[in-house]
Protein backbone atom coordinates (compact mmCIF):
# COMPACT_ATOMS: atom_id res chain seq x y z
CA UNK A 1 0.00 0.00 0.00
CA UNK A 2 1.37 3.89 -0.53
CA UNK A 3 2.52 5.20 1.73
CA UNK A 4 1.03 8.35 4.16
CA UNK A 5 3.67 10.25 2.37
CA UNK A 6 2.96 9.47 -1.17
CA UNK A 7 -0.72 10.06 -0.57
CA UNK A 8 0.48 13.56 0.51
CA UNK A 9 2.22 14.54 -2.39
CA UNK A 10 -0.53 13.25 -4.45
CA UNK A 11 -2.91 15.75 -2.55
CA UNK A 12 -0.74 18.64 -2.38
CA UNK A 13 0.24 18.28 -5.98
CA UNK A 14 -3.09 18.70 -6.76
CA UNK A 15 -3.70 21.31 -4.44
CA UNK A 16 -0.99 23.55 -4.29
CA UNK A 17 0.66 23.36 -7.74
CA UNK A 18 -0.97 26.27 -8.94
CA UNK A 19 1.24 28.62 -6.33
CA UNK A 20 3.47 31.60 -7.60
CA UNK A 21 6.41 32.93 -5.90
CA UNK A 22 5.37 36.18 -3.65
CA UNK A 23 7.38 39.14 -2.34
CA UNK A 24 6.49 38.07 1.18
CA UNK A 25 4.87 35.05 2.88
CA UNK A 26 1.40 36.32 3.37
CA UNK A 27 1.40 37.47 -0.41
CA UNK A 28 2.40 34.19 -1.41
CA UNK A 29 -0.82 32.79 0.06
CA UNK A 30 -3.04 35.19 -1.90
CA UNK A 31 -1.35 34.61 -4.80
CA UNK A 32 -1.88 31.01 -4.69
CA UNK A 33 -5.80 31.25 -3.86
CA UNK A 34 -5.99 33.39 -7.19
CA UNK A 35 -4.04 31.08 -9.23
CA UNK A 36 -6.12 28.02 -7.87
CA UNK A 37 -9.75 29.52 -9.76
CA UNK A 38 -7.52 29.65 -12.83
CA UNK A 39 -5.52 26.26 -12.86
CA UNK A 40 -7.30 23.46 -15.29
CA UNK A 41 -5.02 20.92 -15.85
CA UNK A 42 -1.07 19.92 -14.63
CA UNK A 43 1.06 17.15 -16.40
CA UNK A 44 4.87 16.74 -14.97
CA UNK A 45 7.51 13.85 -14.57
CA UNK A 46 8.85 13.95 -11.19
CA UNK A 47 11.87 12.58 -8.88
CA UNK A 48 11.35 11.39 -5.11
CA UNK A 49 13.69 11.52 -2.43
CA UNK A 50 12.95 10.66 0.77
CA UNK A 51 15.54 11.49 3.79
CA UNK A 52 15.96 10.65 7.63
CA UNK A 53 16.12 13.21 10.64
CA UNK A 54 19.73 12.43 9.80
CA UNK A 55 19.88 13.65 6.34
CA UNK A 56 20.58 10.57 5.04
CA UNK A 57 18.88 9.10 1.94
CA UNK A 58 15.61 6.41 2.59
CA UNK A 59 14.16 5.93 -0.70
CA UNK A 60 14.38 7.47 -4.17
CA UNK A 61 11.28 6.85 -6.94
CA UNK A 62 10.68 8.87 -10.12
CA UNK A 63 7.37 8.89 -12.24
CA UNK A 64 4.62 11.12 -13.87
CA UNK A 65 1.72 13.76 -12.42
CA UNK A 66 -1.13 14.41 -13.96
CA UNK A 67 -4.32 16.45 -12.61
CA UNK A 68 -7.30 18.21 -13.31
CA UNK A 69 -9.11 20.22 -10.83
CA UNK A 70 -11.57 19.58 -9.09
CA UNK A 71 -10.20 16.59 -7.43
CA UNK A 72 -8.96 14.83 -10.34
CA UNK A 73 -5.23 13.55 -10.00
CA UNK A 74 -2.83 10.36 -11.18
CA UNK A 75 0.48 9.50 -9.78
CA UNK A 76 2.23 6.88 -11.38
CA UNK A 77 5.35 5.63 -9.95
CA UNK A 78 7.45 4.02 -12.25
CA UNK A 79 10.86 3.30 -10.68
CA UNK A 80 12.31 1.48 -8.19
CA UNK A 81 8.86 -0.18 -8.84
CA UNK A 82 5.49 0.48 -10.10
CA UNK A 83 2.41 1.51 -8.35
CA UNK A 84 0.18 4.06 -9.33
CA UNK A 85 -2.78 6.23 -7.15
CA UNK A 86 -6.02 7.87 -9.22
CA UNK A 87 -8.23 9.78 -7.42
CA UNK A 88 -11.73 10.27 -10.00
CA UNK A 89 -13.23 13.27 -8.31
CA UNK A 90 -14.94 11.00 -5.94
CA UNK A 91 -12.58 7.93 -4.47
CA UNK A 92 -9.14 7.60 -4.29
CA UNK A 93 -7.67 3.86 -5.96
CA UNK A 94 -4.65 2.59 -5.02
CA UNK A 95 -3.00 0.27 -7.16
CA UNK A 96 -0.09 -2.63 -6.48
CA UNK A 97 0.81 -4.27 -9.62
CA UNK A 98 3.20 -6.52 -7.39
CA UNK A 99 0.84 -7.38 -4.69
CA UNK A 100 -1.85 -7.68 -7.41
CA UNK A 101 -3.90 -5.34 -5.08
CA UNK A 102 -6.72 -2.66 -5.47
CA UNK A 103 -7.54 -0.41 -2.44
CA UNK A 104 -10.40 1.94 -2.97
CA UNK A 105 -12.22 4.49 -0.70
CA UNK A 106 -13.86 7.36 -0.90
CA UNK A 107 -11.49 10.74 -1.42
CA UNK A 108 -12.35 12.30 1.85
CA UNK A 109 -11.84 9.45 3.56
CA UNK A 110 -8.50 8.37 1.92
CA UNK A 111 -6.34 12.07 2.17
CA UNK A 112 -8.35 13.16 5.17
CA UNK A 113 -5.60 12.99 6.95
CA UNK A 114 -3.35 15.46 4.85
CA UNK A 115 -4.28 19.16 5.34
CA UNK A 116 -4.00 19.48 1.56
CA UNK A 117 -7.20 17.76 1.34
CA UNK A 118 -9.02 20.44 2.97
CA UNK A 119 -8.36 22.38 0.17
CA UNK A 120 -9.27 19.81 -2.11
CA UNK A 121 -13.24 21.99 -2.60
CA UNK A 122 -11.87 25.31 -4.11
CA UNK A 123 -11.43 26.83 -0.36
CA UNK A 124 -8.92 29.15 0.69
CA UNK A 125 -5.62 28.36 1.23
CA UNK A 126 -4.73 30.53 4.37
CA UNK A 127 -7.90 28.59 5.87
CA UNK A 128 -5.77 25.58 6.36
CA UNK A 129 -2.13 26.54 5.96
CA UNK A 130 0.00 29.61 7.77
CA UNK A 131 2.96 31.21 5.99
CA UNK A 132 6.31 30.48 7.64
CA UNK A 133 8.15 32.41 5.46
CA UNK A 134 10.19 32.89 2.04
CA UNK A 135 13.65 32.56 0.95
CA UNK A 136 16.19 31.60 -2.50
CA UNK A 137 18.25 28.77 -2.40
CA UNK A 138 20.43 28.91 -5.47
CA UNK A 139 17.85 29.82 -8.86
CA UNK A 140 14.92 28.91 -6.51
CA UNK A 141 12.88 30.38 -4.44
CA UNK A 142 11.08 28.77 -1.62
CA UNK A 143 7.88 29.40 -0.15
CA UNK A 144 7.24 27.85 3.71
CA UNK A 145 3.75 26.86 4.72
CA UNK A 146 2.58 25.35 7.99
CA UNK A 147 -0.64 23.60 7.93
CA UNK A 148 -3.03 24.75 10.67
CA UNK A 149 -4.12 21.43 11.62
CA UNK A 150 -2.19 20.66 14.49
CA UNK A 151 -3.11 17.02 14.36
CA UNK A 152 -1.99 16.17 10.58
CA UNK A 153 1.06 14.56 9.89
CA UNK A 154 3.19 16.83 8.75
CA UNK A 155 4.59 20.32 9.82
CA UNK A 156 5.45 22.12 6.96
CA UNK A 157 4.98 22.09 3.39
CA UNK A 158 6.82 24.21 1.21
CA UNK A 159 6.75 24.99 -2.81
CA UNK A 160 9.99 25.54 -4.90
CA UNK A 161 9.79 28.07 -8.27
CA UNK A 162 12.05 28.74 -10.91
CA UNK A 163 13.35 32.35 -11.91
CA UNK A 164 10.10 32.31 -14.47
CA UNK A 165 7.78 31.54 -11.73
CA UNK A 166 7.47 27.87 -12.53
CA UNK A 167 6.34 25.25 -10.22
CA UNK A 168 10.12 23.56 -9.87
CA UNK A 169 9.60 21.24 -6.20
CA UNK A 170 8.20 20.50 -3.21
CA UNK A 171 9.24 19.38 -0.03
CA UNK A 172 7.00 18.03 2.78
CA UNK A 173 8.56 16.95 6.37
CA UNK A 174 6.61 15.30 8.95
CA UNK A 175 6.93 15.76 12.64
CA UNK A 176 9.44 12.58 13.34
CA UNK A 177 11.83 14.72 11.24
CA UNK A 178 11.65 12.26 7.62
CA UNK A 179 11.52 15.39 4.33
CA UNK A 180 10.26 14.19 1.11
CA UNK A 181 11.83 16.07 -1.86
CA UNK A 182 10.13 16.37 -5.01
CA UNK A 183 11.63 17.54 -8.31
CA UNK A 184 9.85 18.48 -11.19
CA UNK A 185 10.39 18.12 -14.95
CA UNK A 186 8.46 18.54 -18.27
CA UNK A 187 5.73 20.54 -16.48
CA UNK A 188 2.69 21.63 -18.48
CA UNK A 189 -0.26 23.85 -17.14
CA UNK A 190 -3.49 23.79 -19.39
CA UNK A 191 -3.06 21.43 -21.55
CA UNK A 192 -6.16 19.27 -22.67
CA UNK A 193 -6.04 15.74 -21.13
CA UNK A 194 -7.85 12.58 -21.54
CA UNK A 195 -10.64 11.84 -18.96
CA UNK A 196 -9.63 8.66 -19.02
CA UNK A 197 -6.16 8.78 -17.41
CA UNK A 198 -8.41 9.86 -14.30
CA UNK A 199 -10.62 6.68 -14.38
CA UNK A 200 -9.78 3.55 -12.84
CA UNK A 201 -10.77 -0.41 -13.05
CA UNK A 202 -9.37 -2.94 -11.54
CA UNK A 203 -7.26 -5.47 -13.63
CA UNK A 204 -8.90 -9.01 -14.13
CA UNK A 205 -7.80 -10.91 -10.97
CA UNK A 206 -6.60 -8.15 -8.44
CA UNK A 207 -7.86 -8.56 -5.31
CA UNK A 208 -9.85 -5.16 -4.37
CA UNK A 209 -9.96 -3.68 -0.75
CA UNK A 210 -13.24 -1.60 -0.14
CA UNK A 211 -16.02 -0.20 -1.86
CA UNK A 212 -15.71 0.17 -5.57
CA UNK A 213 -19.49 1.57 -5.90
CA UNK A 214 -19.58 5.56 -6.28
Amino acid sequence: MPSPVRLACAALALLLVAAVPGRAAADALERVEAYLGSLTTLSAEFSQVVRSREGDIVDRSSGTLSLSRPNRFRWDYREPYEQTIVGDGRRLWLYDPDLEQVTVRTLEAGLGSTPAMLLSGGGKVGDAFAAIGSERVGAWTWHRLRPRDADGDFESVSLAFDAKGELAGMELRDKLGQSTTLEFARLRRGAKLDDALFRFEPPPGADVIGRAEP
